[in-house]
């Protein structure tokens, strides 16, 4: 009964992460309120045994089902046997439910097996959770290249902590949600206990956090850049079965063409920028038909746009061929010979590549043979590429789901010794790869800690959803409706000024971590034995 318990409460866990079918106010809640029922258990468990199999339990539930829609991609898309791509969407999930394990066995190993109620105590135990938690956060987003979906952090957009994102990011986030978690389990064991006061203690804590969020939503980490912009977000909707057939790609590119060159909804404002999706073009540029490109240039002189792209470049350097998943930008100006021959002075290559999608891990050439992916083999683009200077702001983009690095979106954002950091951050998306499921707007929750992070509006255009422009505080300004062929006109104020995340990243919140992992290993006067609650089961063997 326990573990079956366990399992949902994992699952529910995984609804906290994107609204619907749960409201947007209610993610926060529910998320530390699941938590806290694995930190309960956790502080309460008579064995490791124990703790290792709740945690495992606790994240196969969340991770099957908040990350369920990965099946589609293998399958549908994909052309794996329905059972194999199942069957690999549990085996991911039971791998990353390892980090949760792995954190959950270190803060019971730090707390010697006992749980005290003195207040000081309260504290010390919240904080070696949180720090314990955070930690495993922070190496499933780092290990292997990374894969940090479902960071509890993202749970936050919407709450009290979430203007802390922009002082110590989403892990950050991440560990007060994990403090207020072990507070609300500390407060039941305490209630259990008769010991409702001193149990509360890192429960009233995570309050005071959650005011001092409030206070910090009215900092202004950032001023205005330049004039506003008008830019014009292109969602063409065209389905995945249809972007890759050779019979088709002419019509795909022409559904985007003349969304493109779509009068403005006001005469005589026309769109700086008009932003198209990944591989909007699903074909290397030197394979594309001259008058294809010849055909773009005229929209963009007709729109006096300049249009940013995704396109699938090839390029012959150094006598090696090198393919990039990258996005173009130019004016009416261009050629059609420069975009053919990749030599557009505003070009962006991705650096964080898409393991099974654009790279091939070693040993895993098997199971990537079992699937039909097209442009699945991608070169890495170079570190530290300058934001692209158009219409008087500094444009960074990024592809796909680089945008889950804040660690790596906040170098555009820095910029160098010579400036020219970010001023607007642009994501370009294909998310047909996984139909209309939980992930677009999961990455929509995603995009907006991005935001919340660097004090920078993130436009995210998309072949899907979410297409949407967020505001530099997290919020939202406009979303095109998923799965509809549309363009979304929004003026932007592009910004400058650099957040205490940007200037210092993660390394504050993995020091904190440290040195309470390094308190908790020291302090043995924690876990006094005449201070454990009768509810826990004594001295936890």
């Amino acid at each position: 009964m326990q573990h079956g318990l366990m399992l949902l409460v994992g699952a529910l866990h995984a609804l906290a992460f994107a609204p619907y079918p749960l409201p947007e106010w209610a993610l926060p809640y529910v998320q530390i309120g699941c938590l806290a029922y694995l930190a309960r258990h956790t502080l309460q468990a008579p064995a490791a045994r124990t703790v290792a199999l709740n945690a495992v339990l606790f994240g196969f539930g969340q991770f099957a089902l908040g990350l369920y829609w990965l099946y589609i991609s293998m399958h549908e898309y994909g052309g794996m046997p329905l059972a194999m791509a199942i069957f690999a969407v549990l085996v991911l999930a039971l791998a990353l439910s390892l980090y949760g394990m792995a954190a959950c066995l270190l803060a019971r190993w730090l707390l010697r097996g006992r749980v005290s109620l003195e207040p000081r105590v309260v504290i010390g135990t919240a904080a070696l959770w949180a720090s314990c938690w955070t930690l495993g956060e922070w190496l499933r987003g780092t290990l292997f290249t990374g894969f940090p979906w479902l960071n509890i952090g993202y749970a936050h957009v919407e709450g009290v902590y979430a203007p802390w994102a922009a002082v110590a990011g989403v892990y950050g986030v991440a560990w007060l949600a994990a403090f207020a978690s072990a507070g609300v389990a500390l407060t039941v064991l305490g209630r259990n206990s008769g010991k409702e006061v001193q149990a509360a203690t890192a429960l009233a804590l995570s309050l005071l956090a959650g005011v001092a969020g409030i206070v910090l939503s009215h900092v202004a980490w950032a001023r205005a850049h330049g004039e506003p912009v008008l830019v014009r977000l292109v969602q063409g909707n065209i389905p995945q079965s249809q972007k890759f057939d050779p019979a088709l790609i002419d019509r795909g590119i022409a559904d985007y063409m003349m969304l493109a060159r779509l009068a403005p909804k006001e005469a005589g404002r026309e769109p700086d920028i008009t932003v198209l999706p990944e591989t909007v073009v699903p074909l290397l540029q030197n394979r594309v038909s001259p008058r294809v490109w010849e055909d773009w240039l005229a929209v963009a002189r007709e729109r006096s746009t300049t249009l940013l792209m995704g396109v699938p470049l090839h390029e012959r350097a150094g006598g090696h061929d090198r393919y990039t998943n990258s996005v173009v930008a130019f004016a009416g100006d261009a050629t059609p010979e420069s975009i053919a021959a990749a030599t557009l002075p505003l070009r962006y290559d991705k650096i964080h590549l898409v393991p099974f999608g654009e790279f091939i891990p070693a040993g895993f050439r098997w199971f990537v043979d079992m699937m039909q992916i097209p442009l699945g083999d991608f070169d890495r683009g170079p570190v530290g590429q300058r934001p692209l200077a158009i219409a008087g702001q500094q444009v960074a983009p990024n592809i796909c789901y680089e945008d889950v690095f804040g660690e790596e979106i906040i170098q555009s954002v820095k910029g160098d010794v010579t400036g020219g950091g970010a001023s607007i951050l642009v994501n370009v998306s294909n998310l047909a790869w996984f139909g209309d499921s939980w992930s677009l707007r999961q990455h929509l929750q995603i995009a907006r800690m991005r935001s919340l992070e660097t004090a920078r509006p993130m436009l995210r255009a998309t072949n899907t959803g979410m297409t949407a422009a967020i505001a530099a505080d997290g919020r939202v300004r406009a979303v095109l409706q998923p799965h509809v062929k549309g363009v979304l006109d929004v003026e932007v104020q592009g910004a400058q000024g650099l957040t205490p995340y940007v200037r210092w990243g993660n390394m504050p919140v993995l020091l904190l971590c440290g040195l309470v992992l390094v308190g908790g290993a020291i302090w043995p006067s924690r876990s006094s034995a005449s201070n454990a609650p009768a509810s826990t089961g004594g001295e936890n063997k």
